[in-house]
């Protein structure tokens, strides 16, 4: 049984106590002035609680015992002149509502292997993603990302059991330093990389100071959606290097859709990027993956059209994450 965070026996998570049964899966609909992280945060509450009551029974699932690949090695494995490329299996989000529901984890895994994806994002919140823990185990092969709000030593434990090589915390999620940083040590003694998101440069010092090594800058603002890539390449231009000796792996994430986003993230300093939306809207993952790669790929008039049309639209509220 895993010891409970400190001062509640049964909480659900480190600020709600009391909540139980599980998640309810709600309809996805666009939402980009929503609740924030809060949201989010309540929408864990079931989860969480199921955990506690097994872990008090002393039946938590065991940590897997495959093989991890290592998601920080493959970071390192880099295209010409590009950043490494985590691929991302989105089915869903909050401000755009469904995005391939029909594709298949396995199915889009293979794609993304044979596209030149270094790694895999896995997004496994169900009630605004659509996502599953279980889509990790069908996933396997390249190493894994489990993308979602994670914020009590439970859900490491949960991350622990499946295939996963990594999991992502967010600063603004956990925003206590010696709670992020508990986390952090949880996941690394299971095996797992901890991906520490960040937006901006409080975040970063937060980040820094609970010992994170992979920096995930997101160009979306959690609370409002708006989403800056400007910002996001300013911040790693600014403090990339600024990491006082210890060797820290940067990703870019969020609103990168062209080559040229890819390039300037390179140029900033980034070591690899997160795609998600951009290669799942089209229905065809590994093509789009491909196309963004190769620079002799061109991308066909009528699909550029709609492309340049769906990010007119989106504005500063792309599809979350």
């Amino acid at each position: 049984m895993l010891p409970e965070q400190t001062g509640a026996q049964t909480a659900p998570n480190p600020h709600d106590a009391g909540i139980a049964g599980r998640a309810v899966r709600t309809p996805i609909r666009p939402d980009p002035h929503g609740q924030g992280l809060q949201r989010f945060r309540t929408a864990k509450a079931g989860e969480i609680a199921r955990l506690t009551a097994l872990n008090a029974a002393g039946r938590l699932p065991a940590p897997f015992r495959g093989p991890r690949p290592s998601f920080r090695a493959a970071l390192r494995t880099r295209p010409d002149g590009l950043p490494a490329v985590i691929a991302e299996y989105k089915r869903a989000s909050p401000s755009a509502g469904a995005i391939a529901p029909d594709l298949l984890p396995e199915d889009v895994a293979r794609q993304y292997a044979e596209s030149g994806a270094a790694c895999l994002s896995v997004l496994t919140e169900e009630a605004y993603f659509r996502g599953d823990p279980a889509f990790l185990a069908r996933m396997a092969g390249l190493p894994l990302l489990r993308k979602d709000f994670l914020f009590h030593p439970l859900q490491i434990a949960e991350t622990a059991a499946t295939p996963a090589s990594a999991l992502l915390l967010i600063v603004r999620l956990t925003p206590d330093v010696a709670l992020l940083r508990r986390l952090r040590e949880e996941a690394e003694a299971f095996g797992l990389d901890a991906v520490v998101e960040v937006f901006d440069a409080a975040d970063l010092a937060l980040a820094r100071a609970a010992g994170s090594r992979i920096i995930q800058v997101n160009a979306r603002d959690l609370e409002s959606f708006a989403v800056d890539r400007a910002a996001c390449l300013r911040l790693a231009d600014a403090f990339r290097h600024d990491a006082n000796g210890r060797e820290e792996i940067w990703i870019a994430a969020s609103g990168l859709e062209r080559r040229e986003h890819l390039t300037a993230a390179a140029d900033a300093g980034f070591d690899a990027v997160l795609l998600g939306t951009a290669l799942m809207r089209g229905g065809r993952p590994g093509e789009a993956l491909r196309a963004l790669l190769d620079a002799d790929v061109q991308t066909p008039p009528d699909k550029a059209q709609a492309n340049k049309a769906q990010t007119g639209r989106e504005g500063t509220s792309c599809p979350a994450r």
